[in-house]
């Protein structure tokens, strides 16, 4: 059987749990056309996975506390051949990925994870945290009447960081001992496509706006990577707390009344859209397979 391992990266909240939880919903249900179809589940807790897939359903969102710590999952997946791959990725939290930004530090066990295999990439598209520019804050500062001292102190913290630095420091670690195993392909997800579609951009051209920092370094080519982009929605619209004794959204609640939640899935590749989350994962396979 040929096996394939896919390394799911991404900051705190950026879809990771939400498209793995996606992912189970759809392969197992096969209400829809799909690349590739579940054949078994070779290694993972079925209980977790069935627990975030049916928080998926319910238009619920994934409670970090109860998908925290550190979950290998590996299935036996087919393709339009009959062909059996075994693909391995971890549902790993991303306040280890934030770690390895912050404190330059990573655990062993994930380490050990991140050296192997392929990477789906996972950017929240409606939390990206722009470069601020300290001509534009004294404007607007001015503008809104505010006094402004000459000489300000901001004790400054990795955090405050720009999204685009922290993503593009995060793949060259993988290029970097003790992380790199060489060139590899990559699948950027940009997730919450639903909330960022609206600005008429293709995902690419969106990476390229939102992050200029992140899109020069990969069209430079200066690690190697063979990378794809994706727009995606895994969720269909904002969802209703876990524990919450609020009303539940009308978005959340007409997700809910679909005859199918599997469309609720959206995702874009190359101007066409559709259902399948297989879809960069056989990418990913094929390009190993062939060497590309």
């Amino acid at each position: 059987m040929a096996e394939r391992s896919i390394v799911i990266i991404g900051l705190p909240e950026s879809g990771k749990t939400t498209f793995l939880a996606a992912l189970w919903h759809l392969i197992t249900e096969r209400d829809v056309d799909t690349l590739l179809r579940f054949h078994e589940l070779s290694r993972g807790e079925v209980s977790h996975l069935n627990e975030i897939a049916a928080r998926w359903r319910d238009a619920k969102v994934q409670d970090r506390t109860a998908v925290a710590g550190n979950r290998l999952v590996s299935m036996n997946l087919l393709d339009n051949a009959g062909v059996p791959v075994r693909v391995t990725f971890p549902d790993v939290p991303g306040e280890a990925y934030r770690r390895m930004w912050e404190d330059r530090e990573c655990d062993p066990e994930i380490a050990k994870i991140l050296y192997e295999g392929d990477v789906i990439f996972f950017i929240h598209a409606d939390k990206i945290q722009a470069p601020k520019w300290v001509v534009d804050e004294v404007a607007l500062s001015n503008e809104m009447g505010l006094e402004v001292s000459e000489n300000p102190v901001v004790q400054w913290h990795p955090e405050l960081a720009p999204t685009q630095v922290q993503l593009a420091d995060l793949l060259q670690l993988l290029r970097r001992s003790p992380l790199d195993n060489g060139p590899r392909r990559l699948a950027i997800m940009m997730s919450a496509w639903d909330k960022a579609s609206g600005e008429g951009l293709s995902p690419r051209a969106y990476l390229e706006q939102k992050l200029p920092l992140l899109a020069q370094y990969l069209q430079l080519g200066a690690d190697d990577w063979t990378w794809r982009i994706y727009g995606l929605s895994a969720q269909g619209g904002d969802y209703d707390k876990t524990n919450s004794n609020a009303h539940p959204k009308p978005e959340a609640e007409a997700l809910r009344n679909l005859d199918s939640p599997s469309k609720r899935i959206m995702l874009l590749e190359n101007g066409a859209k559709t259902h399948d989350l297989t879809r960069p994962l056989a990418w990913l396979m094929e390009c190993r397979t062939l060497g590309g």
